[in-house]
């Protein structure tokens, strides 16, 4: 199924150094780079599939215990697929989504999102292997999972996020992606790459949090509205920051304007004709 995107694989890697390898370096061999491929379709494959619902997949976590993805909706969903013999790059994969993920429960609240990282390797990728390869990545969140499927359930949803791997010399070689989505289950953007800058999780994580709920009220929706562009990332410090300033020029600009109509009010007081009694 996944032998015909080899060459659409290899394209995403080099387009976009988002292809990752498993049990060796991550560069692509000579042999790998002779495939014949065509970077368009690679891409468009991926990109094809936001907008697709999610399936209603059954997976294990660390505790063999059962995990619907539709349990997680009404939030948004992070979604990134690995393999736990990954030597390079999954592990750089997952430390990079931590460090934004950090970022993002900064930004948008702890507990407006899931995340969840599938192991692809249905043969190897066991409940016990994901929670040794999660400790191994230092990650214990209560929103974060790490789950194992059978190999139907992994194709399907490989298939519906545009995940691409195939088997290689070195195990695995498969596109460094992670899916955002939405709350209705819908692939909402997708991240590429072993490394990417915490915005690229983020700013969709903002549209999604503060700007698309269609269930908030009049006040509600406006104070979401004010907290995803009042939002600004500063990365001197590697956090998003709320800019108080657009109130101040706010008030200031009030103030200003109840000065003139205060005084413009008086002086039209002052210059009304006075009635005297007959």
């Amino acid at each position: 199924m996944f032998a015909r995107f080899a060459g659409q694989a290899l394209a995403i890697a080099l387009a976009l150094s988002g292809l990752s390898g498993g049990r060796g370096a991550g560069a692509a061999s000579a042999d790998q780079a002779n495939l014949a491929f065509d970077s368009k379709a690679a891409i468009a494959h991926s990109q094809a599939a936001i907008g697709r619902r999610l399936g209603d997949f059954t997976f294990l976590d660390t505790k063999r215990r059962t995990v619907r993805l539709n349990d997680y909706l009404g939030k948004p969903l992070v979604v990134n697929m690995v393999f736990t013999a990954c030597a390079q790059s999954c592990p750089i994969i997952v430390q990079t989504l931590a460090d934004a993920v950090e970022v993002a429960r900064d930004a948008v609240g702890a507990d407006t999102f899931s995340v969840v990282t599938i192991g692809f390797d249905a043969r190897d990728d066991t409940p016990e292997r994901m929670r040794a390869f999660a400790r191994a990545q230092g990650i214990d969140l209560p929103n974060w999972k790490f789950l194992s499927g059978e190999q139907d359930a992994i194709e399907r949803l490989s298939e519906t996020l545009g995940f691409i791997y195939f088997p290689s010399p070195r195990g695995f070689d498969h596109l460094a992606q992670t899916s955002v989505i939405d709350a209705e289950g819908r692939v909402y953007r997708q991240v590429y790459g072993a490394r990417f800058s915490a915005p690229a999780l983020v700013q969709p994580l903002l549209d999604l949090v503060f700007g698309r709920r269609a269930e908030a009220g009049p006040l509600t929706g406006l104070v979401d509205r004010v907290r995803l562009f009042c939002t600004f990332y500063d990365p001197a410090s590697g956090r998003y920051r709320f800019d108080y300033s657009i109130f101040i020029a706010l008030a200031v600009g009030a103030g200003s304007l109840i000065g003139v109509g205060t005084i413009l009010i008086r002086a039209w007081l002052r210059a009304r004709p006075k009635h005297r009694d007959a």
